[in-house]
C-alpha cells in the first residue's frame, strides 16, 4: 500500500508535501502531484501538511476519489521509477483522466 493524492490537488499543487517528503517520491505533473507507489516509504509525513486534504493512505481514499489510486499508478506507467522527483522536475505526464478534468478555476 501507499499514499495517494486525489482530486483536491488538481490545479492547486501547493507543494508543501514535496518539501516534507523524506524520500523525494512526490512528482509534479501539469495539473497535480503524484506519489510514486514503489518509492513511497509510507511514513505519512506528507498527509498532514496538505492544505487541501488531498493525500490519503490508499485504503482510506474516500469513495468519490477511489479512481485516483489508478490515476497515480497511470502517471508512472510511462515515467517508470526515476529514483526521485528532484532528478526530473515537473513533467507533462498527467493521465488523460486528469488532463480532461474540468478546471476548478471557475468555482
Amino acid at each position: 500500500m501507499t499514499y495517494v493524492i486525489a482530486e483536491p490537488c488538481v490545479d492547486i499543487k501547493d507543494k508543501a508535501c514535496i518539501e516534507e517528503c523524506p524520500v523525494d517520491c512526490i512528482y509534479e505533473g501539469t495539473r497535480m502531484l503524484y506519489i510514486h507507489p514503489d518509492e513511497c516509504v509510507d511514513c505519512g509525513a506528507c498527509e498532514p501538511v496538505c492544505p487541501v486534504e488531498s493525500i490519503y493512505y490508499e485504503d482510506d481514499l474516500p469513495e468519490q476519489w477511489r479512481g485516483y489510486s489508478q490515476i497515480n499508478a497511470d502517471f508512472f506507467a510511462e515515467l517508470g521509477s526515476p529514483g526521485g522527483s528532484s532528478k526530473i522536475g515537473a513533467t507533462d505526464n498527467d493521465p488523460v483522466a486528469v488532463k480532461t478534468l474540468e478546471s476548478k478555476a471557475g468555482l
